[in-house]
Order: C-alpha cells, then structure tokens, then sequence
C-alpha cells in the first residue's frame, strides 16, 4: 500500500509525483512504456518546447473555460520556471515566448525529472500497463502487468490517443468512465490535413510561407499565418497545425472544409498586381508557365493558371485582366480537405474527461473522493508553441501538491 499511484508518467504525471512525493508521500509512478517522458523526448523537433513565456486563456481550449481560468489563477509561467530551476534545469526563450531547456535537449529535460523523481522517492515502474482499477472503501485496487497495486488515493494522467507510437492510448478514458465521469468527444489536434486534390501531390515538398483561410460550408471562419507545406496526401506546416483544432472538429460533424490560400501575403493585390504588369515585355512570345517561373515556385505554376482560368498562353498575351486572374489565384489558391492524418499524425488531442466534474483547485474528482486527474486526458488542450505542455505542467504541480 502507498499514498497514491501515479498512472502515465509522461509530463503532467512526473510532475505530479515529484511534488507529492517531496512532501513525504509515499508514490508509485506506473508508466505503460518501457522509458518515461517519450512525448516530451520528441517534443520541440528534439529541442522541448517547454513552455511559453505568455500564457493566457485564449491560447487554450475546451468546453468548459471556466475550470481552465481557475487553473490559470496564479500558475504562470513562473511557477514552471521555478519548479524546473528546483530541478537544475535552466530555460532559454525562443520566438513568440516559446521556452526551451538552455541544452536545447529534450532528454535533459526526461532525464532530470526522472533524477528528481528518485531523489525525491518516488518509485517508477515502466513497461507495466493497468488492466483494471476497482475502490473499495477507501482504498484503491490497481490491476497491473506487474501484479495488484494497492493505494489510498489515485492520479490518472494517462494522456490522450495523440501519437500511439509513442504510447498514447484511450486506456485513462475507460478507467475514468469506469469511475463514473463523462467523456467529451476527442479529435485530432495539432495534425497534419488530407485532400483528396490530386494536383498536391505534383507539388509535394514546395513550402511558402504563407496565410490559409479557413472556409466551412462556404462561410469564412479563421486564418493562420505561417509556413504551408505541399504533401503528397494533402497540406502540413505551421499554419495548417495550427488551423487543425477546428478542421477536425468540423470534418467531425461531416461539414466542408476548404483551404484559401495566400502564397504571397507581404504582396498587396495591388502591388502584385503592378510586379507582375511591370514585366511583360511587349511582343514577347515566352509561355505564360516559364514567364511565372520567376515569381513562384514551378510546381505551383499549372496549378495557378487552372484555377486562374488565365487564357493568355504567352507573354505578349498578358493584359490587366488576365494578370488579375494570376493575382487573385496566388492569393487565393483554394484547396478542399476531407480528413487529418488522425491520431497518429497529431501533438494532442481535443476532448477528454468532462471538467465540470473535477475541482479546478486541487484536480480531485468531485465523483470519487481521492481520485484526481491532470494532463492531457482532461477536456483542456493548447495552442501550439508550449501551451499544452503548461497546462500539463500546472494541472501536474496542483494535483501532487493537494495529494
């Protein structure tokens, strides 16, 4: 029998058992894969993107905002800050706020919270995946690969299905329903977007940085500025992920979603306009494809001029109408989108256990007294850029130090 088990030991779970267990409770940190922190050890292309320097509630999602401002109250930025230089892990700040370890490793990051972890007592056992979970009175009944586990309170941070090859599951979902809390739906977040336009794969590899507008049923919804990446099964890039979150909840509820695509937005229509005016030469016969060869990407080119309906097969049949046809296509380059890569291509997941049934103060279950929640398995996900990793990191902190 210990204090509390710990299933998951990935960000918000370690987090949570280093704290508790630096009050003198007595932990068993209970991890499905065979090493800790795979999620954060990929994180950040390797590097760990932390955390951000500006946290603030439009960054997160979910159904119910009012439990992520009360987890909010007081847990910036700082107080992850403070908690990693108790581990002897100095941060660094990168664009847009965005926080890294001063190494730019990620494993220093998995490698001094599992030193932490041991310091502070804390018993990890990896490679052991929970079957079952009862209560009885006061006591918890954990069913592992690795024998009974026995506890008198219980942490789910088992995450979300997000990337099962690095072990996301909907295994804490089941254990939560079990207890009798609710589920709001999960999709794909933070994820790479399918087409089923064959003229993308012609241009896979082609990336520009770029601004793609969100249209659903015809209505314009949001955009996002950033890097757009040609694929062979659709779009990626910084911007698309970012767009990801309600392109999946959208394609959900069978709603059609397309792309509006500005491949040139430090261009005004007019200045484009007047760039590409200004290099007709008069009674030149070059084809309209070589001509667009010097303002953009070639594999682009057959493209812009189909959707461009552009009738001038040569130079010197260039005429401000035609040009404008060209210019509102750059500007406007339409893709449709029918699916995501799904879980496995996604950072996070949307959705999770419903919020309204945990305390936003201490993350204990207001169902099941001594069971507490934090991380990615609750209906709280982020913006791109550290986000997600703060809400695990925070929900993480109140949950150990409220055990």
């Amino acid at each position: 029998m210990v204090d509390m088990i710990v299933v998951g030991a990935g960000a918000a779970g370690l987090v949570a058992a280093i704290t508790s267990a630096r009050t003198g409770q007595k932990i068993l940190l209970l991890e499905q894969n065979t090493k800790i922190g795979k999620k954060i050890l990929v994180s950040g292309n390797g590097k760990c993107n932390i955390d951000n320097k500006y946290i603030t509630l439009h960054r997160f999602h979910g159904e119910n905002p009012g439990f992520i401002d009360e987890i909010l109250k007081g847990y910036d930025f700082e107080v992850v800050e403070k908690f990693f230089t108790s581990i002897g892990l100095e941060l660094i700040e990168g664009k847009e706020g965005k926080m890294f370890p001063m190494s730019l490793q990620a494993s220093s990051v998995v490698e001094m919270l599992e030193y932490e972890a041991k310091r502070a007592g804390v018993q990890i056992l990896c490679d052991c995946s929970v079957t079952s979970l009862s209560k009885e009175g006061d006591t918890f009944t954990v069913e592992t690969s690795k024998g009974t586990k026995r506890s008198k309170k219980l942490l789910l941070a088992s995450g979300s299905p997000a990337a099962p090859q690095l072990g996301g599951s909907n295994s804490g979902y089941a254990f939560a329903t079990k207890m009798g809390h609710s589920l709001i739906p999960r999709h794909p977040s933070l994820v790479q977007l399918c087409s089923d336009e064959t003229w993308v794969k012609e241009c896979a590899g082609v990336k520009v940085a770029g601004i793609a507008q969100l249209y659903v049923n015809g209505e314009y919804i949001t955009e996002k500025k950033g890097d757009l990446l040609f694929t062979n099964y659709g779009i990626s890039g910084l911007a698309i992920l970012d767009l990801s979150r309600e392109v999946s909840t959208r394609l959900a509820h069978y709603d059609y979603c397309e792309l509006n695509m500005d491949l040139m937005p430090e261009l005004s229509k007019e200045k484009l306009t007047n760039l590409l005016l200004g290099r007709i030469e008069e009674g030149s016969e070059k084809p309209i494809a070589i001509w667009l060869h010097g303002v953009i990407n070639k594999k682009l080119i057959s493209i812009i001029l189909e959707q461009s309906k552009c009738k001038a097969k040569q130079e010197n049949d260039l005429n401000r109408k035609e040009v404008s046809k060209l210019v509102y296509t750059m500007k406007n380059l339409k893709l449709s989108i029918n699916d995501t890569k799904g879980f496995k291509g996604a950072e996070v997941a949307t959705g999770g256990v419903n919020t309204t049934e945990i305390n936003p103060q201490t993350m204990e279950s207001k169902l099941v007294p001594n069971l507490y929640f934090a991380g990615e398995i609750l209906d709280v996900d982020g913006d791109r850029g550290g986000f997600n990793f703060h809400f695990a990191w925070i929900s993480g902190i109140k949950a150990g130090n409220n055990f």
